[in-house]
């Protein structure tokens, strides 16, 4: 009997690899279906899934002893109140939107970070991608700029003045280079969506990009919340070009 487990393990491991595999890499735009879409929307070298740290105030760790675990009130945003966030957009994606669940938005109390998903929104395969899934909320944006979205941000760190929001935003973010000075946004958009806002973040393409900078290290601060994630040149290549 355990003579024929390899023979029933092997087509097991067949039907793994096939799930795994990204079969969208080998076609061409006109022949990916609506899983190879989303799939890229989703699960490719231009979203990564990510879960901040969260900064704490001094405030708190005077009060709370130094603890970590602490809500997220975030001072003129809300109300300043100390809670938690409900997290709009916190789940599985839907419609092309990662983390774009409309479970959300309740106000439970959680002190953990939220998962959020960061999208290079500007780059060719996403732009089809999103054409594909007939995908009607996804952002507008313009040739000269490179741009990341980050999705699955609280309700309440949005809730303000766009404009002031995004000029904090914009301070506080950078695309950075080994050897080169940091790429700072030209501009930040606060976008209010039914299923939670979406942060872009544009970058002038006057600063270009090369497949010699390898890695590109994405660092923003979003109220509490700080991002460092990393995407890797090599792997946002498209047919033989470096789709940005």
């Amino acid at each position: 009997m355990l003579r024929t487990l390899p023979a029933l393990l092997l087509p097991l491991g067949i039907m793994l690899f096939a799930a795994d595999e990204q079969t969208w890499k080998g076609k061409q735009v006109a022949d990916w279906t609506s899983d190879d879409a989303q799939q890229v929307l989703t699960d490719s070298p231009w979203v990564k899934t990510a879960t901040p740290t969260m900064k704490q105030s001094s405030d708190s760790a005077q009060s709370g002893g130094g603890r970590r675990n602490v809500g997220f009130g975030i001072p003129g945003l809300g109300g300043g109140r100390r809670g938690g966030y409900g997290y709009p957009g916190g789940g599985g994606g839907g419609g092309g939107y990662p983390g774009g669940s409309r479970t959300g938005g309740n106000d439970s109390g959680s002190s953990q970070p939220p998962t959020l998903k960061l999208r290079w929104e500007s780059a060719l395969p996403i732009r089809e991608a999103e054409l594909k899934t007939r995908d009607t909320n996804a952002p507008t944006l313009d040739e000269s700029h490179y741009a990341i979205a980050v999705y699955g941000v609280p309700a309440r760190l949005a809730n303000g003045d766009p404009k002031h929001l995004a000029d904090q935003y914009k301070s506080n973010a950078a695309i950075k280079r080994d050897g080169k000075k940091d790429l700072k946004p030209s501009s930040v958009e606060v976008l209010q969506r039914e299923d939670g806002p979406v942060i872009v973040y544009l970058f002038p393409r006057s600063k270009e990009i090369t497949a010699t900078d390898k890695r590109l290290e994405f660092d923003a601060k979003i109220g509490r919340l700080e991002l460092n994630e990393s995407f890797f040149v090599e792997d946002m290549m498209f047919q033989n070009k470096l789709e940005l």
